[in-house]
């Protein structure tokens, strides 16, 4: 069966392995397809990466010529986490590493306990807790809303 729906972001990196460094510290992604250097025009591969629980990837391209603009400062990729005290947890060593942005921060619900955290690119990462993105969708699924 072919996917359906949204299935990934692409982001443009200068150096493949820390880019993917960074997304498995801050997001519990893990590698789950590469491909060589020159696949696709990039020039130092490309790597899939996934936190495995559905069906979405990040896809990073080592494209290091390419003069792509980064997702921020407020455009960013959201991560939800198990608890606040992860949130406080990831932040810390954000804040050690030199790539914390901003927060964290409660903004209650619907948006809940947040922080963003740069990747080496310049990308904007957001790692959350008590948002309820899940809840939002399947009410209008339940609901039937169609736009």
């Amino acid at each position: 069966m072919s996917d359906l729906g949204l299935t990934h972001v692409a982001l443009a990196v200068r150096v493949l392995k820390a880019s993917v460094s960074f997304y498995e510290r801050y997001a519990a992604m893990q590698v789950v397809h590469r491909r060589p250097a020159g696949a696709e025009g990039a020039e130092g591969g490309v790597a899939w990466l996934s936190d495995l629980t559905r069906p979405f990837v990040i896809v990073l391209i080592q494209a290091p010529g390419l003069d792509d603009t980064p997702l921020g400062p407020f455009g960013h990729l959201g991560v939800a986490v198990v608890s606040r005290e992860e949130v406080d947890r990831v932040v810390a060593l954000a804040r050690a590493d030199g790539r914390l942005a901003a927060g964290p921060t409660d903004s209650g619900p619907p948006v809940g306990y947040w922080a963003y955290i740069r990747d080496p690119d310049g990308n904007t990462l957001e790692v959350a807790y008590g948002q309820e993105v899940a809840f939002t969708v399947q009410a209008a699924v339940d609901s039937g809303a169609t736009s």
